[in-house]
């Protein structure tokens, strides 16, 4: 059954193998993507860790253009600098179905994904698939405890994983030349105030594998990541190029895929409705007094939002406006209020702040 809906979907898919186009097999192990759409590319991606044989080994490897992507579980106010981001309008910022923590793609960054039979999945081992391929380049790398590449302190591979009934994959990054400088603009919050239950990425100083030669590119990591991954699991088949089509895009799977992905731009509930419950408190000293702000939120709805003034020189009047605005955001979507509010004084300064610290 499954050889046959992986003919039937094959008939529908475009290979590229030195210009030319074949259909893959079920057999097929390795796959290197052309495009470098992040909307095709996750669901590709996704597409065959669901409808692989999940006895098989795979291998993905893809490259993205610049984006933004989040773990499943994260809360995309504490990993991404939406100020930096919307100063840089060709830069989406995308929630993938899997968890791990927050990264920066662009063409600079290669990505990887391992996939494997539950029974037989270990992140250290497929980490270390990855290092030997770094290594056989001649740099001098290790893993971390989070199965992390590095070198030195400095780390240039990030990894996630997932697991689903008889499968299991482990896919990563892994900077080669990538925009350094904006990738540290996109991901540098000051939220170190915000507590989620979600998962926070963990900052770690990053490098790229040229800043240790010149010689390193996309080409030669990705062969010999293959190299590594055929040796491991005693492959034979070579890599199976893929172009992103139209025809391919008529799928049902990968079309709905790619809009589902493409919600984080146009869809709240996917983008920030999935953003697990938090707490926020901040502070702040206006010229006529001192305020302290304590948010509650779930699913990205505000359950709760105290104002609480200190030592200041207002009257009862215009500080019961003032924390009456804190109430009226409760039950509103957080991050996103009326920005075309009749205010002025006192309730402008707030006003004007509070859309600064919950501006998306």
């Amino acid at each position: 059954m499954m050889l046959q809906l992986f003919r039937r979907v094959s008939a529908r898919l475009h290979i590229a193998a030195s210009r030319s186009y074949t259909a893959p097999s079920a057999q097929h192990s390795i796959y290197i993507s052309n495009s470098t759409n992040p909307y095709f590319n996750l669901t590709f991606e996704d597409w065959l860790f669901r409808h692989k044989n999940s006895e098989e080994p795979l291998l993905l490897i893809y490259r993205d253009d610049p984006c933004v992507i989040i773990g499943r579980n994260q809360n995309p106010w504490k990993e991404v600098n939406f100020e930096a981001l919307h100063a840089r309008p060709g830069i989406p910022f995308i929630r993938r179905r899997s968890g791990g923590g927050t990264v920066y793609h662009d063409l600079g960054n290669t990505n990887f994904s391992i996939h494997l039979p539950r029974q037989a999945f270990d992140r250290h081992v497929t980490a270390q698939v990855v290092l030997r391929a770094v290594r056989s380049l001649d740099i001098d790398a290790r893993i971390n405890e989070r199965n992390d590449i590095c070198v030195g302190p400095d780390k240039m591979s990030r990894s996630a994983y997932k697991i689903v009934n008889k499968r299991a994959y482990h896919h990563g990054t892994m900077l080669i030349s990538s925009q350094l400088d904006i990738l540290g603009d996109l991901l540098r919050t000051n939220k170190d105030t915000m507590v989620t239950k979600g998962v926070a990425s963990v900052r770690s100083p990053v490098c790229n594998l040229q800043r240790f030669s010149d010689a390193i590119s996309h080409d030669n990591f990705m062969n010999a990541v293959v190299h590594e991954f055929q040796k491991e699991y005693g492959l034979q088949s070579s890599p199976q190029m893929i172009d992103q089509t139209e025809d391919l895009e008529i799928l049902d799977y990968i079309r709905k895929g790619m809009d589902e992905l493409r919600a984080s731009l146009l869809s709240w509930d996917w983008a920030y409705g999935q953003t697990p419950e938090f707490t926020y408190m901040i502070e702040n000293s206006f010229k006529w007094g001192n305020m302290m702000v304590e948010i509650r939120s779930k699913h990205g709805i505000i359950n709760s939002c105290a104002f609480n003034l200190m030592n200041t020189s207002l009257d009862e009047t215009i500080v019961e406006e003032i924390t009456g605005l804190g109430r009226s955001l409760e039950g509103t979507r957080y991050g996103f209020w009326d920005s075309n509010l009749a205010v002025s004084g006192p309730l402008q300064d707030v006003f004007v702040w509070m859309q600064k610290m919950l501006g998306t």
